[in-house]
């Protein structure tokens, strides 16, 4: 009579919309064990703690909240205890900020399921779950960075007040244009399309 999910549980953080597979097991564990290791990774990746965690709700246990203030890091959601009956505006904008920034991660979650398959894992074996997973997340991650590349690619293109398309600085249109006239691909007579354009 109990609802059951099947499959390996997965603990992930985001950083700057990319994904880092934190911890994945097949065993039931509590997350909120693993906030410190992952933190801790992340200032061996990054080279400092970072200024913020914003975290689901299993994980702003007592332990975890003290051990980010010895750490000068602030924790996302509301303080433990009673709910205060005042609450500033800047504390409100703060909170809704903070959930905000946290549905980044949800949205992965869901970008994987719906658009790399992490919901279909049809492999057998643990290990080539594991790795099927970690292949996903790694798609997902490729996918980011690839909009970024064309983004820039892009940017090279475009006139940043107007947004107006422009001729790049190491293309010669005029030869390009030369030489598709004397290949008979375009047409520069006076009534011609190229005249209009």
């Amino acid at each position: 009579g109990k609802p059951i999910e099947f499959g390996a549980k997965l603990s992930v953080s985001c950083v700057d919309n990319y994904v880092f597979l934190d911890k994945i097991s097949w065993e039931n564990f509590n997350e909120s064990c693993h906030l410190k290791e992952q933190v801790e990774k992340y200032k061996e990746t990054f080279g400092y703690y970072p200024e913020s965690v914003h975290v689901d709700k299993i994980y702003r246990t007592r332990e975890n909240r003290n051990w980010c203030k010895e750490r000068g890091i602030r924790i996302s959601g509301p303080k433990l205890g009673r709910p205060p009956k005042n609450v500033s505006e800047e504390e409100k904008k703060q909170a809704h900020s903070d959930e905000c920034f946290r549905n980044a991660i949800e949205g992965k979650f869901g970008q994987a399921k719906r658009r790399f398959s992490l919901n279909l894992v049809m492999t057998k074996l643990p290990e080539t779950s594991i790795t099927s997973i970690a292949i996903t997340f790694l798609v997902v991650n490729l996918s980011k960075l690839l909009r970024q590349f064309l983004s820039l690619f892009l940017s090279l293109f475009t006139n940043n007040r107007t947004g107006e398309l422009i001729k790049p600085p190491f293309i010669n249109f005029d030869y390009t244009l030369n030489n598709f006239y004397v290949l008979k691909l375009i047409d520069l007579s006076e009534n011609s399309w190229s005249k209009v354009a």
